[in-house]
């Protein structure tokens, strides 16, 4: 008798491959690893507890030629689960997708954090890869010093076998769909992508409440139209972050003083990369600024901001917002959310 024969006709087979091991539809996450045979994987599920006989379910694999279709992944199974379904699963390729998201703002050691928590890959890893040249240049198709700014803010589906170089590509290539839509009129002002995201990336970290992100960017341009220095904090601890190897909490006086390639109080440029991975909005709002005379801005420490024309003006409004203490005292820019 054919084994073809037996599958199909006899009793005892058709309960063993075509109904569950049990009523239990108990999520168990099942792992078919790069390489793995129809074999060692039938084994593996019968000592999970998803097949009944594993003899009669290999063989029933391989008489559907499942053995060739297996891909790699982490796949959701049960017990409820007959033979077919589970072989239409493990050959699918679909594995378990789980949620890395990425926030506006977040520069690459934060990108790295999370990528390390999910763990796909260390720290170091990502940190190395980002700068790696021949990497970048496969990502965006142009050389950078890294991929700061690149890595577009969005929450991504990631699974258990996706490599560090297949998260980074899955992020630059989003960068590369959203920049699309901002190409031309980046082209119209005679603005470089490198540096529109440059500017955009310090908007960002600028920006406490969205209603103020065109007026920040206003700040700047109208700084940059002066030949001023951009003068922004952020800057600087990025600057810190690059030597260090991490970010700092806080800054110095003698830090805003300390010349480095990132510190916008002692260099009368951008700085040489983005300092942070900017979203579509603070893109939007670089290219887009407000029309306004305003030079100065300072936080009024509950996420918005006092914006000035003049130094007088402005050291005013330092004075009454940030070397006032009683101005401080139980604010936060988590009070914006009582503004909205």
């Amino acid at each position: 008798m054919s084994l073809a024969l037996v599958l199909t006709t006899t009793f005892f087979a058709q309960q063993l491959l075509f109904s569950g091991v049990s009523q239990d539809s108990t999520e168990i996450l099942f792992d078919v690893y790069p390489g793995q045979t129809m074999f060692t994987v039938t084994n593996n599920l019968e000592n999970m507890g998803l097949i009944k006989n594993k003899w009669l379910f290999y063989q029933y694999a391989r008489l559907l030629g499942a053995n060739a279709r297996l891909k790699k992944g982490e796949y959701s199974l049960n017990q409820t689960m007959p033979a077919d379904q589970i072989i239409s699963v493990i050959t699918s390729g679909k594995s378990v997708a789980r949620n890395m998201t990425i926030i506006e703002g977040s520069t690459i050691y934060d990108v790295a954090d999370v990528i390390e928590k999910l763990g796909i890959a260390s720290r170091q890893d990502v940190l190395i890869l980002v700068r790696d040249p021949v990497f970048i240049r496969q990502a965006l198709g142009e050389t950078q010093e890294s991929l700061e700014g690149y890595l577009f803010p969005e929450t991504y589906k990631v699974t258990k076998f996706d490599t560090l170089k297949d998260t980074l590509m899955q992020m630059t290539r989003r960068f590369l769909v959203v920049w699309s839509e901002f190409d031309a009129q980046a082209r119209a002002i005679g603005w470089p992508r490198h540096k529109v995201i440059t500017l955009a990336s310090i908007v960002e970290k600028e920006t406490g409440h969205e209603k103020d992100r065109t007026i920040v960017s206003s700040v700047f341009h109208n700084r940059i139209a002066k030949k001023m220095r951009l003068q922004t904090d952020p800057t600087v601890l990025y600057g810190l972050a690059v030597e260090k190897g991490f970010m700092p909490n806080n800054i110095s006086k003698k830090d805003l003083q300390t010349p480095n390639r990132f510190n916008t109080y002692t260099i009368a440029s951008l700085p040489p990369t983005p300092i942070s991975n900017p979203g579509r909005m603070a893109i939007m709002a670089t290219l887009n600024p407000a029309r306004t005379n305003y030079l100065y801005f300072v936080s009024r420490n509950d996420g918005t901001t006092a914006f000035s024309e003049s130094l007088v003006q402005h050291n005013k409004s330092v004075d009454k917002y940030q070397r006032n203490p009683k101005a401080r005292e139980g604010k936060s820019w988590r009070d914006l959310k009582n503004k909205k």
